[in-house]
């Protein structure tokens, strides 16, 4: 389950990274203004349309992706949380205090060479 979880967590990194890089590559509203003075003919990389069709449906999938591995990411982690939860934290258990027959902890040892004086 950790394995998985590594696994959907650099996807996500790299969702986000290339959703980053698509949306910063999309025109704004008003750089169509400049086509109608006669700029925006060199855009034909794409095709006579344009990269608008392709970077729009590029940025809905990788959102899509994004969210997708996002709760399949927060999916691993309550499953590894439950199990934690149901082994009771067993590594831990070196960390208890032993307690005596009337169920307290035990009294604190008297160190008889040490330097402070009674008070």
């Amino acid at each position: 389950m950790q394995t998985l979880q590594t696994v959907l967590l650099i996807l996500l990194l790299i969702d986000a990274v290339a959703l980053a890089a698509i949306v910063l590559l999309q025109q704004g509203k008003g750089a169509d203004v400049g086509a109608a003075f006669g700029s925006g003919s060199a855009n034909t990389m794409f095709g006579s349309a344009g990269s608008t069709s392709f970077l729009t449906k590029m940025t809905v999938y990788l959102a899509i992706g994004f969210f997708v591995i996002a709760f399949g990411l927060a999916y691993t982690a309550k499953e590894i949380a439950t199990d934690m939860r149901s082994e009771g934290l067993s590594g831990f258990g070196d960390l208890e205090t032993p307690l005596d027959d009337e169920g307290l902890p035990p009294a604190p040892a008297s160190d008889p060479e040490s330097d402070l004086p009674d008070v």
